[in-house]
């Protein structure tokens, strides 16, 4: 279910919508997944959700959350994860070859997750280290927009390098403060989202 950002659902509408469904996927922006999870507080269906990033501040100081923090809050007891890594949109719809991870620390949700979408043309890895792989796919966007920067000051390749390798290893950093695995970000949820924003056109 494709859930734009704007759009309610009254309460208790969710139920004809999801009966007989074994997996939902949420394709909302970071700012709407939190209401759409409150929406789906209770549901008997698991949820993945395919945005990255952390969730604005709630309130003054407070930090950003991770998706599955904001499911923690908005819908405890939910069977949740994500659909993360390195895939540009397009690409993915013409059948050019990608990998993705199902992450979760629900082993039937990652599996559901691999029997759902993985193909010939999409490959998908099943990871139980949800928050680095949400780190991955947050952290990326602030380099990729450095790498943007230093290829507009013509910096050269060697200084887009040493950013993208620098860079990597404050991510690492990062995601280990807050509970992952330094494995995590040597796969597609690390190097993987990385590359592909920091170095294509």
């Amino acid at each position: 279910v494709r859930c734009p950002p704007s759009l309610h659902i009254a309460s208790g509408a969710w139920a004809p919508l999801l009966a007989g469904a074994d997996l939902l996927v949420l394709c909302t922006p970071m700012v709407a997944l939190r209401a759409w999870l409150q929406q789906l507080a209770g549901s008997p269906v698991p949820v993945a959700w395919l945005c990255k990033g952390f969730e604005a501040q709630q309130g003054a100081g407070g930090p950003g959350l991770l998706a599955h923090e904001v499911c923690a809050q908005a819908a405890p007891g939910l069977v949740a994860g994500a659909l993360s890594g390195p895939s540009f949109a397009l690409e993915v719809a013409r059948g050019q070859p990608t990998a993705l991870v199902a992450a979760s620390a629900h082993a039937p949700l990652r599996e559901l997750l691999v029997q759902a979408f993985h193909s010939p043309q999409l490959r998908v890895y099943a990871n139980d280290d949800l928050v680095g792989v949400e780190v991955g796919g947050a952290v990326k966007n602030v380099l990729a927009i450095a790498t943007g920067l230093c290829d507009g000051l013509q910096l050269g390749l060697n200084a887009r390098a040493a950013l993208i390798t620098r860079g990597l290893a404050e991510m690492t950093r990062l995601g280990l403060a807050l509970g992952a695995r330094t494995d995590t970000f040597m796969g597609l949820s690390g190097l993987g989202d990385l590359v592909v924003p920091a170095t294509g056109d």
